[in-house]
Order: C-alpha cells, then structure tokens, then sequence
C-alpha cells in the first residue's frame, strides 16, 4: 500500500499494562500519521485495529483477547493487529482467534507499518525468538502526545527472572538505547515543551549492562537533569537494590529530579522474597528506604505489592501487612498472584485459593489508602508545584506534584490553558485521594 492509498485510512489503538507499552503506542501512532493514517478512536469504525497487549497476569490476557473480539464486532472487515507482551510469548493461540490478521511480537514494533501494508488475506505471525531479541529498539516519529507529561523509553528487556514473572520471557535480555540518541530524544522532547519528562525500561536500573563499564543509568539521569534545569525529570521504577547512593545524591542536590522513587517490594516476607528469587531480604529494603529518606525527608516511596504468592501462610501475610506499615510508603500498588505458565511458580506447591487472594488483596489496599493519607497530610497548609495534567471544569484542575501527590486546585476563569504548565499550588485538605487547594499567587 502506498503512501497515497493509505490516505483517508483510518487506524484504532487500544493500549493494555505498563507505561513502557503507552510510550510505544504513542509512538506506533505518529509513525502511521506520517504515513497518510487518520487514528481514531477505539470505539469508532476503522480499517485497523492495533491491540498493544500485556501479559502480566491471566486477567491482562484475557483483557487482551477481549479487546480483539471488541474489535472484530466493531468492523468484521477490518483488519486485526495484535502486538506486545502477549503476542510476543502465546502467538499461536492469538493466531487462532478469529479475525485477527497479523501478529508481530515485542521487537517488531518499529516495522508494524510496512508489515500491515504487506498483509496477504492469510494471518501472519511475526514473532522472533528469545534469544533473537539482541537490540534495542527505536520507534522514531514525532510524536503528537495527547498528554502534559511525556516518556523516554531507554531500556528494554530483563535478566532478573523472578519466578513468578513472564516479563522476560516476552521482553528479551537487557538491551539500552544508545547513549546518544536518548540525549537527543530528549532535547527533542524538551523542545516539544514537555516540562516533566519520564525516565522508563523494562528493568531501568539495568541501563547500561550492555554498554560496557563506561555508562550507567545514573551517568544518564545526570547528563538528562542537565539539560535543561526547568524541565523535572522522574524514574517509573527502580529496584530497590540499584539506588545508588549517586542517584540519592541527585535526588537531593537537583531540584529538577522528582524526590519520588517506585520501588517495587513484591513481598514483606523473607521466604516469599526467596521463593520469589528477589535480590534482597526485608531488612536490606528497610536499610535502603531509610538512607534515601534520611538524605531526602520528603521524598514519596512508592511501591508494588503482591499477595497470595504461593506458600504465602496467614502468618507470612501478617507479617508482610506489618512490614508495608512500617516502611510507610506514600501509595501502594497491589497486585494479586497470577500463575503464569512457563514461570517456576506456577508449578510451586501450596497455591493459594482465589477468595483468600481477594481477601488479602482488599485488606492490603485499605492499607494502601491509609499510608496514603497519611503521607499526603505532611504537606498540607504548605505549596507545592504541580504538573496540571487536565481541566475538570472551567475552575477546576488536576495534576500531580514532584513528590507524586495527586492534585485537584482552583483557579481563576482564563483563556490561558494551564495543561501542560508547572504551577504552585496551595494544599488545604485531603478528600477521596486527592489534595485540594488552589492557585497560588503571589500578592
């Protein structure tokens, strides 16, 4: 197909899982626009359908399959794309789903253009294998982001293999973005306007490995955080094993890096965190969360939390539920044991039943809400500034703070749209997750 035939053709995406797979999807958009596409709307009538699919749990499977049925009943005619996670670990069971017409797995993405203008009336799989998947890959357009703050995806891939997780299997071994051309993706971004900016990857503290001795993820962070002083810069997720005492240093010395790391704990329990094949024990991640607190006081510590990982006894999860209160994280992100096939846990014994998950998994975020308030109350009566993400009504705006804290403020009725704009803003209360405050202004 032409550039001048995929004119007035119109593509749909629907996006499932991380922020790695949302900046993909970003990106996968502006290539189809500079190739003459118009994308719509999921919901709406389109010759394509592109499903960006995730894998973490059955549910994000089953999620996935759903969206490709969705798609089929939209348009029986259109043509089906299934890429991502899922496709890239279970292609032959997305195959036989009918409608869907091409298949390309997580290394393939940069190629998903040329592969569907290519497309025969028979399905096609375009998967490669794992050990295959040797670089990394750029996805090159300019983005047209329909959002305030924008990603930089530097790494792909992981070599950790925590038995519960298939991420490894579907991703591929660690590969970085040259050095070079995440500098310049950055500039890029930063002359878009992007005023934040985050740092993602698979496994981020892995940036690097395969660049030999000379560069590191923290000999990255600074050479982004020196780009540009008034643009802040924030790291998705971090291993609590790979927070330097470099990048503790530049929490506290770069007003531009957000005080707010997620830090994934996964399980309080030191035989879960084994069983796990977790790289430390409880108390090296209280040691750890504690010399970032001590260099940084306010800084947000978030995290992921699993529960009914198999072997996981009441008394393990009693335990588990004391040590996240103790840590006192600032927002917890909780997740219910999924078996993955393919993984070891999903053959361990002692697998926990489905209502016991459920009932630790409520209890946990009642947890989660209650760290919450409690950290978000600390910087009330105080202004912080914030990142305005949308307009809720003519007055009404939300956002997020550096330190992560979800915002809703007041301010004055004006042409001059906020979106987009770093703003200080003054923190009254705390209502239904969100502080509340206004517009500050200096008199």
């Amino acid at each position: 197909m032409s550039e001048k035939t995929a004119a007035g053709k119109r593509i749909a995406f629907y996006t499932l899982g991380c922020k790695v797979n949302q900046n993909e999807t970003e990106a996968l958009s502006a290539l189809f626009r500079e190739r003459g596409y118009e994308v719509v709307d999921f919901a709406d009538q389109a010759d394509y359908y592109v499903i960006n699919s995730c894998t973490v749990t059955h549910l994000a499977d089953r999620k996935s399959r759903q969206m490709i049925r969705r798609a089929v009943k939209t348009n029986p005619r259109a043509k089906v794309v299934v890429t991502g996670c899922y496709a890239q670990t279970d292609a032959d069971a997305i195959q036989k789903i009918p409608g869907v017409s091409l298949v390309v797995g997580t290394n393939e993405k940069s190629r998903l253009v040329d592969l569907l203008e290519e497309l025969s009336d028979e399905p096609r799989v375009v998967v490669r294998k794992y050990a295959d998947l040797k670089d990394f890959e750029e996805i090159t357009a300019e983005k047209d982001v329909q959002r305030a703050r924008a990603y930089l995806k530097v790494q792909e891939g992981c070599n950790q293999f925590c038995s519960y997780c298939i991420i490894p299997y579907a991703r591929g071994p660690v590969r970085s973005r040259p050095v070079e051309s995440a500098l310049q993706e950055a500039e890029k971004l930063i002359r878009q306007g992007f005023k934040e900016i985050v740092l993602t990857g698979i496994h981020l503290g892995a940036y690097g490995q395969d660049l030999g001795k000379k560069y590191n993820l923290e000999k990255l962070v600074l050479d982004l955080l020196r780009l540009d002083f008034n643009v802040r810069w924030r790291l998705s997720s971090l291993e609590p094993t790979e927070v330097t005492p470099g990048i503790i240093r530049m929490l506290k010395e770069y007003r531009n890096f957000c005080p707010h790391l997620h830090l994934p704990l996964q399980s309080g329990h030191d035989a879960i965190l084994r069983a796990m094949n977790r790289p430390y024990t409880t108390a090296q991640y209280l040691e750890i969360v504690t010399e970032i607190k001590k260099a940084v006081p306010d800084i947000a510590i978030s995290t992921d939390v699993m529960v009914g990982f198999p072997g996981e006894k009441e008394e393990y999860f009693q335990e588990y539920w004391r040590f996240v209160e103790k840590v006192g994280f600032s927002r917890l992100h909780v997740f219910k044991y999924s078996p993955r096939q393919g993984t070891p846990a999903a053959d361990f014994p002692d697998q926990i039943p489905a209502p016991v998950k459920e009932a630790r998994s409520r209890r946990m975020l009642r947890l989660g809400e209650k760290l919450e308030e409690r950290y978000a109350e600390k910087f009330l009566l105080r202004v912080v500034d914030v990142l305005v993400e949308e307009q809720s009504d003519a007055t009404l705006w939300e956002g997020s703070s550096a330190n992560y804290l979800k915002v809703r403020f007041t301010a004055p009725s004006s042409p001059e749209l906020l979106r987009g704009k770093i703003v200080p803003v003054f923190l009254r209360e705390f209502a239904g997750g969100y502080c509340i405050g206004e517009l500050f202004q200096i008199q």
